[in-house]
Order: structure tokens, then C-alpha cells, then sequence
């Protein structure tokens, strides 16, 4: 394993990437925000974070409201040009930014234009970290057996899948176990647990059944919204698995409480 960081050159050689925190991140989880910071500074970026972000609309969008997540989506691609990339550490909600925005505005030229550009230059944390800038590996020790939950948008949306994986079979002390049905969703879904509660629970409570099994002591995934859904159910099954984000493994940024315990989500 490299004993430093990529090498990093002059400002002015270093892409600029705007990180798009998404609202989950920034409210329930801040530390994936600064450790996805660190890996993006780490592969050579100089990063921003703007402050006139806001939610993606992805509530909107899901639930039909196309007007309200119109305006939202404007107020993101006005913040986000100028950037040579816009990361952020959920398949989610880069999907909607990636996927979603130019479908939002296919009867408006001016604005579809805008979006096109905006998805042109969206990519999830770590499928950017792999498949844009090649990083290989991280200097980062975790000693625990984990297995990996894919996320519905990062996966099919993104083609997040093998990146992860590939990142994570760098870090030190660290053996990974593929989770069963790893593809199959959580039950989360952003509305969809509001709207189908005992589906969303019986969804959930197959996927942590299926973490239990694995044997692992450590869950890991790139979306918080599945890992809060996910050690939600975990804790209330009694199970002692842990969970992170994978962008805290990868960064060495695992001395706060897991996900779900505690001060994790304050």
C-alpha cells in the first residue's frame, strides 16, 4: 500500500469538484460529509461546498410534485455550475441530479440545456473516486468483517456496484462478506416507507435478517438513507452489527459511534 496520498500538484491543475452534501448528510450525519471530503482532497481535488445547496427535490419528484421539484432543482444547477464536478456520497441523490433533472425540464430548452450539463458532470463519491480520478487504494485500517449493502439508485441508476468493493479491499485489517440479496432494496425508498410502512418493514427486516446471517460485524453502504432505515431495524432486533458509510471506512473516520447509535446521528 502507498505510504502517502496521489500526488498533488498546483491549484490550479487540481479539478475542482463541488460536493453536494445532500440533506440526510448534512442533519443526521455530518462526519461522511468531512470524510468525503478527505478522500476527495486525498485524489488530488480541490473541493467546495456551496452554500446555496439545497435539497435535490427528490421527495417532490418521487411523490409527483414536479413544479416544487422544478424550482429545486434550479436553485442546485445554479449552485453547481462553474464546478468541473459535482460529487456526492449517495447514489440517491446523484442519481436525481444525473438521471432525473433533464427528464424534469424536457419541455424547456433553456433549462434542460443547463441540466444536461449539470448531470454531464455529477458522479457518486465512490465511483468517482475509482473511475474518474483511479484511485486504487486508501490508507485506512478498519479491523472487522463487513458486508456491503448496494443502493436501488447507486446501483441501477449509477452503476455503483464493483467500486466499493474494489476501494474497500484495500484498507488494512479489513475481509469482506457479500451480503445476501446485497441488490435487493432496504424498503427505505424516501417516500416509500411513509407511504407503505408494513412493506417497507418487512422489506427491512428481510435485509437485516440476511446481514445477521452474513456474519459479519460491520454494515456497510453508500446511501444514509438505507444505513439509517437499515441499523434502525438492526438495534431494534438486538443485533450488535455496526454500521457505517463506507466513505468513513475509506477515510479512516470510524471513531464516532455507528450509525444509529446514539450521538452517530446528532
Amino acid at each position: 500500500m502507498s505510504d502517502s496520498p496521489q500526488p498533488v500538484g498546483p491549484a490550479s491543475d487540481r479539478p475542482r469538484v463541488g460536493l453536494f452534501v445532500t440533506c440526510l448528510v448534512d442533519v443526521f450525519r455530518p462526519n461522511i460529509g468531512f470524510a468525503a471530503v478527505k478522500l476527495l482532497e486525498d485524489a488530488g481535488c480541490r473541493v467546495e461546498v456551496p452554500d446555496l445547496q439545497t435539497c435535490c427535490g427528490q421527495p417532490a419528484y418521487n411523490s409527483g410534485d414536479a413544479a416544487d421539484a422544478r424550482v429545486l432543482a434550479r436553485q442546485v444547477i445554479e449552485a453547481f455550475e462553474g464546478f468541473d464536478y459535482v460529487v456526492g456520497a449517495s447514489g440517491s441523490c446523484m442519481g436525481m441530479l444525473h438521471t432525473h433533472y433533464p427528464r424534469l425540464f424536457e419541455n424547456d430548452a433553456r433549462w434542460r440545456a443547463r441540466a444536461n450539463a449539470l448531470a454531464d458532470r455529477c458522479h457518486e463519491l465512490l465511483s468517482f473516486l475509482h473511475d474518474v480520478r483511479g484511485v486504487r487504494e486508501v490508507r485506512a485500517r478498519y479491523d472487522s468483517t463487513v458486508t456491503y449493502h448496494d443502493s436501488c439508485s447507486g446501483l441501477r441508476e449509477l452503476g455503483v456496484q464493483r467500486q466499493p468493493r474494489a476501494l474497500l479491499a484495500s484498507v488494512e485489517g479489513l475481509g469482506l462478506r457479500e451480503l445476501e440479496d446485497s441488490n435487493v432494496c432496504c424498503g427505505f425508498g424516501g417516500t416509500f416507507c411513509v407511504k407503505y410502512p408494513a412493506i417497507s418493514e418487512k422489506m427491512v427486516t428481510d435485509k437485516a435478517n440476511h446481514v445477521i446471517r452474513s456474519g459479519a460485524g460491520t454494515l456497510l453502504g453508500g446511501d444514509l438513507g438505507c444505513l439509517l432505515n437499515m441499523a434502525g431495524r438492526l438495534r431494534r432486533m438486538g443485533s450488535p452489527v455496526r454500521v457505517y458509510h463506507a466513505a468513513e471506512v475509506l477515510a479512516g473516520m470510524t471513531d464516532v459511534p455507528p450509525i444509529g447509535d446514539g450521538e452517530a446521528s446528532s
